[in-house]
């Protein structure tokens, strides 16, 4: 059996990284490589080319398709196809545009799934959303979380009641950064963000006087600095396909105040405070609550240090590796 998975270097580093985790931790008797798409994010020429690169290779073996390009489903054979989708914040993007909404729904979701033998989603919230949006049988797709790498270790530390460092993952339009630098506002703590602002935001922490700090473009290893050096995760995006961050805040054994919506109390179970991400006041209660109750504080990281077995590279890769077996067996 073996697997050619299809990725870009373009791709976000995340989803390459995760599944160098996801192959590491496959069987032995797993045979695997990986062809890179060299042209995603360019011309609809370039596209087309890297679409007819893969013709040739993928007979014969099961293709995997990750990442954000669906496309490179259109000409590989059906019956040995899987496509994975991490989520579909392009529909929250698109928003107000009924005609990029029609392209993604057709071009990037609804034909790739017609053309792929079986879809995995990285959350139920996110399988719920295929088969809203593309008309998708729920039988053909199928729940695999993401893995947490072992990389994210323990690290206890004593929490700095007296000025906290709030830890803040991204600074895309979903990742809520404006009300969040509202939510904090008086309190006594320090914002690391890990991103870059936009001018906007920037202006809102000047004018709520937010110590805070960013880094933008990090390496892994800075990353995993970042999560040991803060006291709590602030993470109350609007959407999430997953929320990787609550993870890699449990791996580390820190509080993490998260969404009620969308994947992330799928994701969190029990091991995070949940907040409304559209209500400033509920976040701060939820960060003050975090903040001030030590018992509660204690709570969430015990029951993160059990939360994040789910997301073990190894089970992971079982889930794949029984997928693929299940997919083999029927070319």
């Amino acid at each position: 059996m073996k697997i050619l998975f299809y990725q870009s270097k373009g791709a976000t580093l995340s989803i390459n990284l995760l599944f160098n985790i996801i192959r590491q931790n496959l069987p032995g008797s797993v045979k695997f490589s990986t062809s890179y798409f060299r042209y995603t994010g360019s011309s609809i020429k370039d596209r087309v080319y890297d679409v007819f690169s893969v013709v040739l290779k993928s007979r014969n073996v099961i293709n995997h398709v990750i990442g954000d390009f669906n496309y490179a489903t259109y000409f590989m054979p059906k019956g040995n196809t899987i496509l994975t989708i991490h989520d579909l914040y392009r529909l929250y993007v698109y928003n107000n545009s009924p005609f990029k909404v029609f392209i993604f729904k057709w071009f990037w979701l609804r034909v790739p799934i017609v053309k792929s033998a079986v879809v995995t989603a990285v959350s139920q919230c996110t399988k719920n959303e295929i088969v809203k949006y593309a008309n998708c049988p729920p039988g053909k797709i199928r729940v695999i979380y993401n893995c947490i790498s072992p990389d994210f270790q323990p690290a206890p530390k004593i929490f700095n009641k007296l000025k906290p460092v709030l830890l803040q993952m991204g600074t895309r339009a979903n990742k809520n950064l404006e009300r969040l630098v509202q939510a904090i506002a008086g309190i006594h703590c320090k914002l690391d963000i890990v991103g870059e602002p936009n001018p906007e935001t920037f202006k809102l922490l000047d004018q709520y006087k937010i110590d805070h700090c960013w880094a933008n473009n990090l390496s892994k290893k800075e990353i995993i600095k970042k999560y040991n050096a803060c006291d709590m995760l602030v993470f109350v995006s609007t959407y999430e396909g997953f929320g990787m961050p609550i993870i890699e805040a449990n791996a580390v054994e820190r509080a993490v105040v998260t969404a009620n919506v969308s994947a992330m109390p799928e994701i969190a179970g029990m091991a995070a405070c949940l907040v409304d991400p559209f209500d400033i006041e509920a976040i701060r209660n939820g960060i003050m609550r975090v903040i001030e109750d030590d018992e509660y504080r204690q709570q969430l990281i015990e029951a993160g240090r059990k939360n994040k077995a789910r997301f073990e590279a190894k089970n992971i890769a079982n889930q794949y590796c029984d997928l693929y077996k299940e997919v083999w067996s029927k070319i």
